[in-house]
């Protein structure tokens, strides 16, 4: 069970980095943008992102 948690974590750095990799200004300028979100945005965005996330690992099992 430990090596698909760390396999998951493995595979979230490599997703998470491949924007700043290729487009660093890019990348720099949507984080710029999405720290000036309201509470109430950030947190419909996060949950939005959960529940996609849970959608698909229901959907692969």
């Amino acid at each position: 069970m430990v090596d698909y948690w760390l396999t998951a974590l493995g595979l979230m750095l490599v997703l998470e980095g491949i924007m700043p990799f290729l487009f660093p200004s890019s990348w720099r300028d949507t984080l710029r943008k999405a720290s000036q979100f309201h509470d109430g945005q950030a947190r419909f965005i996060g949950l939005t992102l959960m529940l996609s996330g849970l959608l698909l690992i229901y959907w692969i099992k």
